[in-house]
Parts: structure tokens; C-alpha cells; sequence
């Protein structure tokens, strides 16, 4: 049998100074006036579109594909007939496709980015962006005080951000305001989940299916949106 002295290698001394109660408070501090600062200037971005549409949807959505070219036509619509600007993640896919609508249609075009690992381009077509570090304080920025919520077949993301805004509405903590999800296909296996599993197995209210319309009809979406009341700004 070997001697375990032999292959035992004594821990090199790694000369680290012990993080005292001053310098955590400090990058604590920091790390918050940080955040503060992304919620400021994301809350004053949003702030100067007096009325907007925040739209979400797959990153991943090709622009000869239908729903990029309804989410085109749909944000084009909303600038053009309802005088909204429109609001998105900035990225490519669904969100291309609404800014690009936008753009073109001479709206506002508003981009709220995240730094990711792998980059993930602004698309060339918003008028006004901002890059954030975090998440949440970009979520909370795109939820905020919108007339309508538009959201395309998208993936975890998407559906993310769904159910926090179903939850904020649901829970009283926002205002009731239109959620509106595009295309029937693909959103029916959900809302039979919801009333199969939430509805009937009384995790959610009578009436709690409601707070969302499902439709795949652009005219619809109009009527809903031009319906909706003006939101004030510190309503979120």
C-alpha cells in the first residue's frame, strides 16, 4: 500500500483578505444605486410615450414566417390608426418585427435591451434604447403603464412575462388593461391547461380566465386597444 504522505500536497497559501462588514455593505450599496439608476432611466424612457403597446414574442421568429409579418402589420397598424408607440425587448424576432412595424409607420419605436453571455443584437429599427443589466428591472420597465399587452408565440421568456403581468392584474397590483394573445393555434393548449387544471382544480377564481383575450383577428385587436383607457404613468 502507497504512503498517502507521498501524494499529499499541503493547500498553497492564498493570500485573501476576509471581506469585512464595511466592504459588503459598500458593493451592497453599489450593486443598489446601480439598479436604482436602470429603474430611473428606464421609468423616464418609457415616460416620454404618452401612450404605448408593449409587445413580446419569440427572439427566435424568422421574418418570412406569419407571425413576424402580422406583428409587422399589427404594430403598424397600432401607430398608424391609434397614434401609439410601441414598445419591445429591442431584440430580433417578434420584437424586430414590432419595432420594424413602428419605424416604418414613422412611431415611436422603443427598444429596452438585456446584456446577455451570448450578445443579442438591438434591431436597427427603434428610435429610442436602452441596454440593462438586469432582468427584473427590464421586466418592470416593459410592464410599465402600457394601455395593452400584445404577446406572440414565444418561449420561457414570453411566457414569463405573461403570467407576471395575468398575476399583477389578477392580484389587484395593476389596473385591469388589455392582455392580448395572438394566434389561436398556438396559445389553445395553454388556455386548456388553465381551464382544465387552474379553473376546475380551483387554483385560480371564476372569472380569472378572462383577464386575457386570445384572438388571431387584427380589426379585434384595433377595437380592443382604441377601448382601452389612457393609463397614468405612476399607476405601476
Amino acid at each position: 500500500m502507497s504512503d498517502p504522505k507521498k501524494h499529499h500536497k499541503p493547500y498553497k497559501h492564498i493570500n485573501v483578505e476576509p471581506m469585512t462588514f464595511v466592504n459588503l455593505n459598500k458593493d451592497t450599496q453599489e450593486r443598489v444605486d446601480r439598479i436604482a439608476e436602470e429603474f430611473k432611466n428606464g421609468f423616464t424612457m418609457i415616460g416620454t410615450a404618452e401612450k404605448s403597446v408593449t409587445f413580446w414574442g419569440s427572439a427566435r421568429t424568422m421574418p418570412h414566417e406569419k407571425d413576424y409579418k402580422k406583428a409587422y402589420s399589427l404594430a403598424q397598424r397600432i401607430v398608424k390608426e391609434l397614434g401609439y408607440s410601441i414598445v419591445t425587448g429591442g431584440g430580433p424576432g417578434i420584437m424586430a418585427a414590432a419595432n420594424c412595424g413602428s419605424y416604418d409607420a414613422g412611431g415611436k419605436s422603443v427598444g429596452l435591451t438585456i446584456k446577455l453571455p451570448m450578445e443579442q443584437k438591438t434591431n436597427l429599427c427603434v428610435t429610442h434604447h436602452m441596454d440593462f443589466k438586469y432582468f427584473f428591472a427590464r421586466k418592470v420597465c416593459l410592464a410599465f403603464a402600457a394601455e395593452a399587452y400584445v404577446y406572440f408565440p414565444g418561449g420561457f421568456g414570453t411566457m414569463d412575462e405573461l403570467f407576471e403581468i395575468l398575476t399583477l392584474v389578477q392580484t389587484n397590483k395593476m389596473e385591469k388593461v388589455p392582455i392580448i394573445l395572438v394566434g389561436k393555434k398556438y396559445w389553445k393548449g395553454l388556455e386548456k391547461f388553465i381551464h382544465k387544471k387552474l379553473l376546475r382544480g380551483e387554483k385560480i377564481d371564476k372569472g380569472d380566465d378572462q383577464i386575457y383575450t386570445i384572438t388571431d383577428n387584427e380589426d379585434e385587436i384595433i377595437e380592443i386597444i382604441r377601448n382601452a383607457p389612457l393609463r397614468s404613468k405612476d399607476s405601476v
